[in-house]
């Protein structure tokens, strides 16, 4: 199901800041050898940039890596003293962002996991200020309940794919994936610990604010 009007989708981008050059390298660098579904993009890249901004965060965490796109964006709001921590499954995606990461002046504010994020996130001690989860659909829940306890009063986590492609518009809901999608968005709807709303930016954007 095709949920942007390509024109608009267009528009807005032409309407939007730019993108630097190393981010623009990413992207066409993805669109030519990756799966370019999967990358954030241009509009909601500067979405992430500028809540990253407006927040100032000192800890971010970043579930699901790809190929470093989101991980700059969400990079450039940082403290002086902030730091990026990032998960990824998959080593030649997680090899493939490290070497982006490595001409990014924000390089030695990143750390980069190589793993399951399950077991990675139980090992970090930290405070978040903004979550960002962009992984397997099916841990979706997991990945919210673990980190929501660690996320600061007011913090953000921000969830991608809750519209899963229109997949969870349907009546009768097919795929693991768009159930999973839609079984975490009915389960962050009804949790009173958190406040949230949905955009339709692409294929779906959740802003959850932990009260």
């Amino acid at each position: 199901m095709e949920l942007i009007n390509k024109r608009a989708e267009e528009y807005a981008q032409n309407f939007s800041s730019k993108e630097d050059v190393l981010l623009a390298e990413i992207a066409a660098y993805t669109n030519q050898h990756l799966h370019a579904q999967m990358l954030s993009g241009h509009v909601q890249g500067k979405i992430l940039e500028t809540i990253s901004c407006l927040l100032q965060p000192k800890k971010i965490l970043e579930i699901g890596t790809f190929t470093g796109y989101s991980t700059l964006c969400l990079a450039k709001g940082l403290q002086k003293d902030g730091q990026l921590h990032t998960i990824e499954l998959r080593e030649e995606d997680a090899k493939t962002a490290k070497d982006f990461f490595s001409n990014s002046l924000h390089n030695k504010k990143i750390v980069l996991h190589v793993g399951n994020a399950l077991n990675i996130i139980s090992t970090l001690d930290e405070e978040w200020d903004i979550v960002f989860i962009d992984a397997d659909k099916t841990g979706y829940i997991d990945y919210y309940e673990l980190t929501l306890p660690h996320i600061k009063q007011n913090g953000l986590i921000i969830a991608d794919n809750v519209l899963f492609h229109g997949d969870v518009l349907e009546e009768n809901i097919k795929g693991k994936n768009a159930k999973a999608i839609h079984a975490f968005n009915a389960h962050v709807a009804k949790d009173k610990r958190v406040e949230q709303v949905m955009l339709t930016v692409r294929d779906g954007l959740m802003l959850i604010r932990k009260l």
